[in-house]
């Protein structure tokens, strides 16, 4: 990999106290979580005591007080490099795709009541937008949030929701006024034991088993007016604001997973023999491996500029759908050449390629399909 000049001293001490934390709390439980389709929220709640929580929220409110998204990066990298995607991602989806919700959206009020549980891990937050039959359109969702005096009456029902089963604060985004498109959504806080609220099955996917997705169901869930985030009517635009840093969150998911399986093919092709001699020193094999450092490189070189524009607040929502679509179909053109390169133990469990092929395969699906990406990209053109 070319040398990467985002991080400093103090990123790379950071790094080391994440990588240990992933290798003592997630590595070791990785398969049990992988059978039980869901992780112990004990470990959530440890990522929050070592600081891996909120890292952006203001120290008066239990966050690490420092907005740098730097920080959510490395944790996000060190999470694929150690082939724990699915076991990780409670923790990238609360802090990359959650918090901006509850530390920007928020009044004085709701950050007092809300932030502290979701630094310290107390509470695990979800976001549930997508419904059955609606897919990428969000503006046709059809759950509705309807005011009745100070609360909100709720119904509907939302499905793929990631943290769906572990989860205590769910945003939900709801059509406030059923008469209106983009402007009649709003976003309200579903709380963990709200009458009305239930969850349904943890759904049985190809990958990302120890990762809980879920059906949520809201019957005449009665959701005080204090839980709307920020003002009625404006939940979609909310939304979109929030786009570039998920899809780049996903797209540095994207690379360092890539890279990952990269990294361990190219020691398995060192030690792996055939006609005696390592499978490596074949050229089809060397050609496939160049080209995929190749791409890694360019990759890696995008993604860090990527980073550094939403840093300085110039990530455009186009910048991101490009990184989004591109980054995840390498990683998908990585998986299939490296587990092709392991053989037939590429496709036995006990090889990490394995569950790495597999859990990679919904990255072009979720975040807004691929090509929806290239659609939003399209538009820009003037299409």
């Amino acid at each position: 990999m070319l040398r990467r000049t985002i991080y400093d001293a103090d990123h790379e001490l950071f790094r080391d106290s994440v990588r240990t934390f992933v290798a003592k709390e997630i590595v070791p439980h990785a398969d049990g979580w992988e059978s039980a389709g869901k992780v112990d929220t004990a470990m959530f709640k440890l990522a929050g005591e070592h600081g891996f929580l909120g890292m952006e929220v203001d120290e008066a409110h239990g966050g690490g007080g420092v907005d740098d998204f730097r920080f959510n990066c490395i944790i996000n990298e060190e999470i694929q490099a150690a082939g724990v995607m699915a076991s990780g991602m409670c923790i990238t989806l609360h802090n990359d795709i959650c918090m901006p919700y509850f530390t920007d959206v928020t009044n004085d009020e709701q950050k007092a009541r809300w932030l502290p549980g979701l630094c310290s891990g107390d509470a695990m937050a979800a976001i549930a937008m997508t419904e059955p039959g609606t897919g990428s359109n969000l503006a046709g969702i059809r759950t509705t949030a309807i005011k009745d005096g100070d609360s909100y009456i709720l119904n509907g029902t939302k499905t793929f929701i990631t943290n769906g089963i572990n989860s205590s604060l769910v945003i939900v985004a709801a059509k406030t006024d059923p008469e209106q498109a983009h402007r009649g959504m709003s976003l309200l806080v579903v709380e963990e034991g709200m009458e009305g609220f239930s969850r349904g099955r943890n759904l049985d996917k190809i990958g990302m088993h120890a990762q809980d997705t879920a059906e949520l169901i809201f019957e005449d869930v009665r959701v005080p007016a204090e839980n709307l985030l920020g003002e009625e009517g404006q939940g979609f635009f909310n939304l979109v604001g929030n786009l570039p840093r998920e899809r780049l969150s996903l797209s540095l998911s994207a690379v360092a997973h890539a890279q990952a399986a990269f990294d361990w093919t190219i020691d398995y092709c060192k030690e792996r023999e055939a006609f005696g001699q390592p499978i490596g020193s074949f050229q089809n094999s060397k050609f496939t491996l160049a080209e995929m450092k190749t791409e890694l490189d360019i990759a890696w070189v995008f993604l860090d500029r990527q980073i550094e524009a939403y840093m300085a607040d110039e990530l455009t929502a186009d910048d991101a759908a490009e990184a989004k679509w591109w980054t995840t179909d390498l990683e998908n053109r990585v998986m299939d050449n490296c587990l092709q390169l392991h053989g037939g133990y590429g496709y036995m469990e006990e090889y990490p390629i394995a569950r790495a092929w597999r859990d990679a395969r919904v990255q072009k699906i979720y975040g807004g399909t691929n090509e929806i990406m290239k659609e939003i990209i399209g538009r820009s053109l003037g299409f």
